[in-house]
């Protein structure tokens, strides 16, 4: 295939759309189901390069979960603990595959975020995997390859009309990129900074008891990042995104955003959500939507008469402002990661209340002294990367 007609581009006035290579060679990929819109591929092509990065860096099965060309949550495929399997809505006892767990991890970052996502998987789509996607709403995904089982699900998914895209994992990029903006063409070499290990080397601060774990944690933030649109800071935990800020003109206000969807979804931990007691009828959207709700500042448009008969069986305790204080003050072990250097310590301030330990930043910023001296104040470990991380 040399080219794909989309039926559009961004919007429905934009035609006509296509995707093509401009050397005339063939496309890396196959349509094996559906039919992909210009955003779908955007969403697709950013998502199997992150994914592929993250299992090269790691050597573990990799996933991740993109909505408008960044990603609403990534992961590498370690086991899911009870807790896990209830947030997420896992309806099995059976041990799941690597890449089963590594996307249901990339979806439970943000579950509200990942409604309607882009699914990409760095190896191939197995049973296990399209099994939980058929109960999820999801566009499509892209993966190196699927069982005939996991395509046959997928395919009866949406009715038939599931996007579903197989990319050559062997394709390699040209080094050169260009885009158009405005009529105007743009290029430059095409990102290959190489993220792994060894970009750890330089821990600035006086804690430098960084472990193998803390290690991969600090990789799938930089990785994600590599794919977020700046600004942008991902919060990570055991393997796995818990809070992406993207797209943010301030720093700050990047690591604000992030902090807090760490915290909600640290918050859907709290054992009076897992006890919500939800009515059999209401969905897993619907289930999603409550949660968040429940656990803001707007928890009365779901507890209120005559609305909480519509999710729960009974009328739900309200989870105090100083419950979830308390709650998010016990979390610990957290990783953040910058696409920029941390222009002040109140970045560092603000992780440290999401439950941040271990900081990786580009480093640079003329107040760099003071950014290490509050991570020292509160014996984090942080390491300068060197590498600005920007993706627009």
């Amino acid at each position: 295939m040399e080219k794909f007609e989309l039926k559009y581009g961004c919007n429905p006035n934009q035609k006509p759309a296509s995707i093509y290579m401009k050397d005339g060679s063939e496309l890396p990929l196959k349509v094996l189901n559906g039919r992909p819109g210009f955003i779908n591929f955007l969403d697709a092509f950013n998502s199997y390069q992150l994914v592929k990065e993250l299992k090269e860096a790691t050597s573990l099965p990799a996933a991740a979960s993109f909505k408008h060309v960044s990603p609403a949550g990534a992961a590498v495929g370690t086991p899911l603990s009870e807790v896990e399997k209830k947030i997420y809505f896992v309806d099995t006892d059976k041990e799941l595959s690597p890449i089963a767990c590594a996307y249901i991890k990339a979806r439970g970052a943000d579950r509200l975020c990942s409604f309607g996502d882009w699914a990409a998987l760095s190896d191939i789509c197995d049973a296990d995997t399209a099994m939980y996607l058929k109960a999820e709403v999801s566009d499509g995904i892209i993966a190196p390859g699927y069982t005939a089982e996991a395509l046959e699900i997928l395919k009866a998914k949406k009715k038939g009309a599931y996007n579903i895209v197989e990319i050559d994992p062997n394709y390699v990029p040209a080094e050169q990129e260009c885009k158009d903006v405005f009529g105007i063409t743009f290029e430059q070499g095409h990102n290959n900074f190489k993220i792994d290990e060894a970009l750890l080397g330089n821990i600035v601060t006086e804690n430098k008891e960084l472990s193998r774990e803390a290690k991969i944690d600090m990789i799938v933030a930089l990785i994600t990042l590599k794919y977020t649109q700046s600004n942008s800071v991902c919060y990570v935990k055991d393997g796995q995104a818990i809070g992406i800020g993207a797209g943010q003109q301030s720093r700050i206000h990047c690591t604000r955003l992030a902090g807090s969807k760490a915290d909600n979804w640290f918050l859907r931990q709290h054992p009076m959500v897992l006890a919500l007691p939800f009515r059999a009828d209401v969905r897993r959207p619907d289930r999603d939507n409550a949660i968040d709700i429940y656990i803001s500042d707007e928890y009365e448009d779901v507890l209120a008469e005559g609305e909480w008969q519509k999710v729960f069986t009974s009328r739900p305790e309200v989870l105090t402002a100083e419950a979830k204080k308390a709650w998010i003050a016990t979390q610990s072990g957290v990783t953040v990661g910058s696409d920029a250097f941390f222009p002040f310590g109140d970045n560092v301030e603000r992780a440290r209340k999401s439950g941040v330990k271990y900081i990786a930043q580009p480093g640079g910023s003329i107040r760099d002294d003071h950014v290490i001296e509050t991570a020292n104040k509160h014996g984090m470990v942080m390491c300068f990367t060197g590498m600005r991380l920007f993706h627009h």
